[in-house]
């Protein structure tokens, strides 16, 4: 192709250039995103110009010393003797005016522009005289004024110099592929670059996109290719998978592997191998994963691929993309030791009632009344507390819950008698044995304990104080012989602990037994009517104590607020 464009830009037609020879190029060199190329052959500068622009590019504009540099690397390699080469640079018909006069000395770069921060002409023109142009500037080593540094010098435009000096640029560019020294030794591995404007070589410090590399012996062949916008391009081919590892690691973005003769590309962990086969992407950008309910498991040796997954305790669909709950329970055997409870994704042991559930197994649930030290009898609350009950006629101690006492919260109720001993019977306090199996509550308001009102209470009794009522003061002196002796402390009676075969004495009877000591039958007869009329003062008083509700009702009601609720 470069032979054409040369043949049809440097054809005789009004250029005035010999048929032959034609322009070669000599060498090639790129720095980041420029290249250069050298050709040789007798060229004017306006053929020059339109050789370069016809590959894509201009004549070489020369604005830094490492543009100078890359003129001394061409000139290196070309077996020539010191030739004059065109650059891109010309003076415009007319003369300059000496006041504009600059590094440049009026010219001006083809690209339209006279920027530079380098100058290098052959001869210093201490007075400088306005310069009529067309002139054109070009490069030679003759009459350079330091070794390595070819001088400017101004030329007719429209003489023929020994060739010249394109400049290509580009946006995005590759660095050389890089090769295993170990392979370079043992497969003798070579790379041949092919750039978008015809050079070839096997030494380039940089290679624009559009360039091709040849790999022997491998037959592999590459292109040098970058996205839109981007600077960094990439060497790569349209086939899937990677190429041998010793050459740019196979083109794998993060590891090759090499096995039986085929090189495999692999990524990180978290992520995955793309469609080409050698990029890596991250695991969540995959598609898989808005395809998959649960897991999306990709597979490194076939790009692209992947298989869905589920959690546990679920099972992949029919579609392979969606998970369905496993019923765990139907499973044989079991999981659990007695009853199994499915649920979504799981399952949930229970044991049968009795039983409680320790280290994924069923054990007896342990009586929590064992080794109580309850009186009478004890009840399991809940799996691990109880409490306490007594008997009818009993309830548990308020500062021993575990103990029982008597009580009674009625005018009369049945004493607590010794089956083997019918005589032995007990009564709670405030309560009086009476008949021989009965205990009725004992009226302590009739002693006269209580200086103002008093209130009777089923096995205790109420001082109501009034205004000038002392209630500290009441029933202090311990003097009185009936009754409980004593104000209600709680509403819970102890037990009379000696049982009371006959009901105490009425004053009358003593009075009785001093007239019986001066006559014996005055005594016998106050004593029968003693008795008879004791006989019906206590059933008069039982059927009072049984016709006032009220009394239970209160007692109940204090008894019920000072019970204890939990043992």
């Amino acid at each position: 192709m470069l032979r054409v464009l040369l043949l049809g830009v440097l054809a005789p037609a009004g250029l005035g250039l010999p048929t032959s020879p034609e322009p070669q190029p000599r060498g090639s060199q790129c720095v980041e995103h420029d290249c250069f190329e050298l050709f040789r052959g007798p060229a004017t500068f306006f053929a020059a110009s339109q050789a370069c622009e016809g590959l894509g590019g201009h004549l070489m504009t020369v604005r830094s010393s490492v543009a100078a540099d890359v003129i001394s690397l061409l000139l290196s390699g070309d077996s020539g003797d010191s030739p004059r080469l065109w650059i891109g640079l010309q003076l415009q018909p007319g003369c300059s005016d000496p006041g504009q006069l600059g590094p440049l000395r009026g010219f001006q770069w083809v690209t339209g522009d006279n920027r530079t921060s380098y100058s290098r002409w052959a001869r210093f023109h201490v007075d400088p005289v306005p310069l009529c142009g067309p002139l054109c500037v070009a490069v030679s080593e003759a009459g350079a004024l330091a070794p390595g540094e070819p001088a400017w010098e101004e030329q007719q435009c429209t003489a023929e110099a020994d060739g010249f000096l394109c400049e290509f640029h580009f946006a995005a560019s590759c660095r050389p592929l890089l090769v295993d020294s170990g392979a370079v030794a043992a497969a003798g591995v070579t790379i041949t670059y092919t750039t978008p404007f015809g050079a070839t070589s096997a030494d380039f410090q940089a290679l624009p996109a559009g360039s091709s590399a040849s790999i022997a012996p491998f037959g592999v062949e590459l292109e040098c290719a970058a996205l839109p916008g981007e600077a960094e391009a990439r060497w790569g081919r349209d086939d899937q998978g990677a190429w041998d590892c010793s050459v740019e690691k196979g083109g794998c973005q993060h590891t090759c592997n090499r096995s039986a003769e085929t090189s495999h590309c692999f990524c990180p962990a978290d992520a995955y191998l793309e469609a080409d086969g050698r990029s890596c992407a991250a695991q969540a950008d995959h598609p898989c994963h808005k395809l998959c309910e649960h897991y999306c498991i990709t597979n490194s040796y076939v790009p692209g691929s992947y298989s869905c997954m589920c959690e546990t305790g679920y099972r992949l669909a029919a579609d392979k993309h969606g998970c369905e709950d496993v019923d765990d329970c139907i499973q044989v055997p079991s999981p659990c030791p007695q009853r199994c409870v499915n649920t979504r994704g799981a399952f949930e042991c229970q044991c049968n009632p009795g039983f409680e559930l320790v280290n994924n197994d069923c054990v007896e649930s342990v009586d929590p009344c064992l080794g109580s030290r309850c009186e009478y009898q004890c009840q399991p609350v809940g799996q691990t507390d109880y409490r306490c009950i007594c008997a009818e006629g009993f309830a548990p101690s308020p500062h021993d819950p575990h103990r029982c006492l008597m009580f009674c919260n009625q005018t009369a109720c049945p004493a607590d008698c010794d089956p083997n001993s019918p005589t032995s019977c007990q009564c709670p306090e405030g309560y009086i044995l009476d008949d021989g199996f009965m205990c009725t509550d004992i009226d302590e308001c009739e002693n006269g304990d209580c200086p103002g009102a008093c209130r009777n209470l089923p096995g205790t009794y109420e001082c109501v104080c009034g205004p000038d009522c002392d209630p500290t003061k009441v029933n202090t002196d311990g003097d009185s012989d009936d009754g409980s002796g004593e104000p209600p402390v709680s509403p819970t009676p102890g037990a009379t602990l000696s049982p009371s075969p006959v009901g105490p004495l009425h004053s009358g009877v003593l009075i009785g037994i001093s007239i019986a000591s001066l006559s014996l039958v005055v005594a016998l007869l106050a004593l029968l009517c003693h008795l008879r009329k004791k006989q019906g003062a206590s059933r008069a008083e039982l059927e009072y104590k049984c016709g006032s509700p009220a009394k239970e009702v209160v007692l109940q009601h204090v008894r019920t607020e000072q019970m204890p609720q939990k043992l």
